[in-house]
């Protein structure tokens, strides 16, 4: 069975819900507007929108829809790095979950490997 969870980039996007948000398009385009609605294959649609051609072009359109597989990446407010998605993405998220070696038959990972343990009065070096 697949893994339905969403990714990161996805969960930003639907917190980006009602954000002025910039979309680069593989063409070179860009959309700023406000992002109206967003699906989990990066559909978006956007609002009050300002396009820069890549000759630099500015027009304004009322309303748009971009599909998901023309944009090259997005640009969403700073104010979502608090946002609270992220505090269970954090380290703890995948605590007692193991290593997730657990498919198919058992390997031995054979060694030497080499750890770092980092201080503030120096860099220690162990092998294993």
């Amino acid at each position: 069975m697949a893994n339905t969870g969403l990714g990161v980039p996805v969960k930003l996007l639907h917190e980006s819900l009602g954000h002025i948000v910039t979309v680069e398009l593989k063409t070179g385009q860009l959309y700023r507007g406000k992002l109206a609605e967003a699906e989990d294959n990066l559909n978006i649609s956007l609002r009050d929108i300002t396009v820069t051609g890549r000759d630099g072009r500015v027009s304004q359109l009322d309303q748009v829809y971009i599909r998901g597989s023309m944009v090259r990446f997005f640009i969403v407010p700073d104010m979502l790095q608090n946002a609270p998605m992220f505090k269970r993405v954090g380290p703890n998220a995948m605590r007692g979950r193991g290593i997730g070696t657990a498919r198919g038959r058992a390997t031995i990972m054979r060694g030497p490997f080499l750890c770092f343990s980092v201080s503030y009065d120096s860099l220690t070096e162990q092998t294993l």
